[in-house]
């Protein structure tokens, strides 16, 4: 079997050396025998910008890395993540949030020693709670709403132990409950990082996910949702990530470090390469 992999970068900035490195590992990983992708995840339409995606069609291509055409753009595709989101909701695994950022935090501070996950303290489950008539009554009133993972529900579903596999640190036991009810979706982005990523893994026929490490507990919930919709499970290899002298690891925000900024300086890209070159 051809190895498939996938570079997918967001259009919020411009690619930095992290990116490239994180790229080209991709690349590698495909090896000259398989397939590497390029998928443009700009769903957060409120700060993606068509300047930062043309940017990053020009950089990787400076580097000298090729992919194959047409490039998915997820914000093409809101209807096939909304048909995923259908088909959760038909399995009675999501429900409708009606709580603000502050509702939730006053809920959190009023529990006290919240269970906390990757991404924080963990949502109190408040709207879980709410009668299907005041579900419709609330929505029919206009009130902006999230739609959360009702966890403890999808686990049942699921009624096993699943697995994924690390190239990096071997098996791995998904314990997707760390997440609690995770958002799926909210009013202005119509689906979230989890879900399309998951969707298009599997449409995209990927075979090994190449990411950073920061990303490695997003497989747990990852390999739930490919259970729940009855995706392939691809393997995972979650690669270290590169730091500046302050141990700080490479963001947006350091202008100087991005790789439009390193060619302005006259660096090469067999330089910019070997910069990366790092793991």
């Amino acid at each position: 079997m051809i190895t498939i992999t996938r570079f997918a970068p967001s259009p919020t900035g411009y690619l930095h050396l992290g990116h490239a490195a994180s790229a080209l590992f991709s690349a590698k990983q495909a090896g000259p025998d398989g397939r590497f992708l390029l998928r443009i995840e700009d769903i957060d339409q409120t700060r993606c910008r068509p300047e930062y995606l043309d940017a990053i069609y020009e950089d990787l291509a400076w580097l000298g890395l090729e992919w194959e055409q047409p490039v998915r753009v997820q914000s093409d595709h809101f209807a096939d993540y909304q048909a995923v989101l259908d088909r959760l909701s038909d399995m009675e695994l999501l429900y409708p949030c009606f709580c603000t950022r502050k509702d939730i935090q006053a809920e959190i501070e009023r529990i006290g020693n919240a269970p906390h996950g990757p991404d924080g303290a963990l949502y109190p489950g408040t709207c879980r709670h709410c009668s299907p008539s005041e579900r419709e009554d609330r929505i029919a009133a206009g009130e902006s709403y999230a739609l959360r993972l009702d966890m403890a529900a999808a686990i049942k579903r699921v009624g096993r132990e699943l697995t994924w596999f690390d190239r990096a640190v071997g098996k791995q036991i998904a314990t997707p409950e760390i997440f609690g009810d995770v958002v799926l979706a909210r009013k202005d982005t119509p689906t979230s990082y989890h879900l399309s990523v998951t969707h298009d893994d599997d449409l995209q026929g990927i075979t090994l996910v190449t990411r950073g490490e920061d990303l490695f507990f997003a497989s747990h919930l990852h390999r739930l949702l490919q259970e729940l919709l009855g995706y392939d499970v691809p393997e995972y290899h979650h690669h270290g990530l590169l730091t500046g002298p302050d141990g700080k690891r490479f963001a947006k925000r350091d202008k100087s470090k991005t790789l439009r900024a390193m060619r302005e300086e006259g660096l090469a890209p067999e330089d910019v390469i070997k910069l990366a070159d790092q793991f």
